[in-house]
């Protein structure tokens, strides 16, 4: 199974972010122990690492950004991505490229915090918890 985690999951992961990290990291350590195949947005990696210098400074941010480089695949932000997610039923132009990516990267799934924001994605989305327990139940 291969899931591409949106930006916000992989930031709870990193920041610790409670209530959300904890399955954020349940499903990030399933993918650390191959059960399932973790992807993220090339464009994902900016984000987290502006977020991540913010808060702990730019050496740990590198340092966050080197070891999900480690762990997850890169879905390709092109021009085609770019310019599907400028067509896309989707409002938001970011969770767009998103999706787009996931689709590019042959994701079954999208991993977010805002599944509603994805309601209209090819790829369907679910949050950490949910799926967990879908993985779960396979």
């Amino acid at each position: 199974m291969k899931v591409l985690f949106d930006t916000n999951v992989l930031i709870d992961f990193l920041l610790d972010r409670a209530p959300f990290a904890e399955a954020a990291t349940d499903l990030l350590s399933q993918v650390d122990r191959g059960e399932i195949q973790g992807v993220a947005c090339a464009n994902s990696f900016t984000t987290i690492f502006y977020l991540a210098q913010k808060a702990v400074g730019k050496a740990d941010a590198r340092h966050h950004v080197s070891a999900l480089l480690s762990l997850l695949e890169v879905a390709s932000v092109n021009r085609a991505t770019l310019q599907r997610a400028a067509d896309s039923p989707l409002s938001d132009y970011e969770d767009a490229v998103i999706a787009e990516a996931a689709c590019q990267a042959g994701a079954q799934y999208i991993v977010t915090r805002n599944e509603s924001d994805f309601a209209r994605s090819a790829v369907p989305a679910y949050s950490p918890t949910a799926m967990a327990d879908m993985i779960a139940q396979l």
